[in-house]
């Protein structure tokens, strides 16, 4: 599996961006979001029950990730056509503000090393990237346990420091200065 450090691999996908039919549809490469951070998370399979909990508070968060200038971008191995009627039928995932990317080849899911090895899907996977396009956290839960995208906005803020930041720092808080408290 790629991880911090390792350069997000090139892409080109499918992805939703709407429920309207004529205009869902848009084609997205790892250039789209220039200087922009971004959030990238997979999921499993599209109609399945943990899955819609994480998207959609992953939408729920969507301003807070744009007041960090970032972009969140969900991916599955479903197709864009799966992805459509899953946000048309799903009263979660109507108004969802970011893309549902397609990977129905599973290129990059291949590339990231993130494919679950018996079901051949995706692995609940989050990297953050930062605007140089290069993985800075990478993180993967059990098929069965969704993820906390609280807990990834919050490394987001700590990445964003470019400071130390201690176990359960937040925004707003101290962070670690321990060459000023040895000099002083």
């Amino acid at each position: 599996m790629l991880t911090v450090g390792d350069r997000f691999p090139d892409y080109r996908l499918k992805a939703v961006v709407s429920t309207d039919p004529h205009k869902a549809f848009l084609e997205l490469d790892q250039d789209g979001f220039p200087g922009q951070w971004k959030v990238y998370f997979f999921w499993p399979k599209d109609f399945t029950f943990v899955c819609p909990t994480e998207i959609a508070e992953f939408g729920r968060l969507h301003r807070e990730f744009r007041e960090r200038d970032t972009v969140v971008l969900g991916a599955s191995t479903d197709s864009e056509f799966v992805h459509l009627a899953w946000r048309q039928q799903h009263p979660d995932l109507q108004q969802l503000p970011f893309p549902m990317l397609a990977d129905v080849k599973r290129e990059l899911s291949r590339k990231l090393g993130i494919l679950d090895r018996g079901e051949g899907v995706c692995l609940r996977a989050t990297f953050v990237v930062d605007p140089e396009g290069v993985i800075r956290f990478a993180s993967v839960n059990d098929l069965n346990v969704g993820r906390n995208p609280q807990e990834v906005l919050r490394v987001l803020d700590a990445l964003q420091t470019d400071e130390l930041c201690p176990c359960n720092w937040k925004k707003g808080e101290a962070v670690l200065r321990p060459f000023e408290a040895a000099q002083a």
